[in-house]
């Protein structure tokens, strides 16, 4: 075995481990952008309150009401 096959092998190790780290990086990056997506995609209580309006559940009275609690 010569120098240059182990320097080859040692070279090699160090790309494989920077490989699993880059793609830990990844992958922790993506489960959190996922994750606060989610939340910002909530509704808010305003934006049920306008679909239930929309669809008919509650009258205009009803809504006014609601909507002004809200805003309290």
């Amino acid at each position: 075995m010569d120098m240059s096959m182990g320097l080859n092998m040692g070279v090699g190790m160090w790309i494989f481990w920077i490989v699993i780290i880059v793609l830990v990086l990844f992958v922790i990056r993506f489960i959190l952008a996922t994750s606060s997506d989610g939340e910002s995609s909530a509704e808010t209580a305003m934006d049920i309150l306008e679909k239930r309006f929309a669809r008919g559940e509650i009258d205009r009275q009803e809504y006014e009401r609601i909507k002004n609690e809200l805003k309290k």
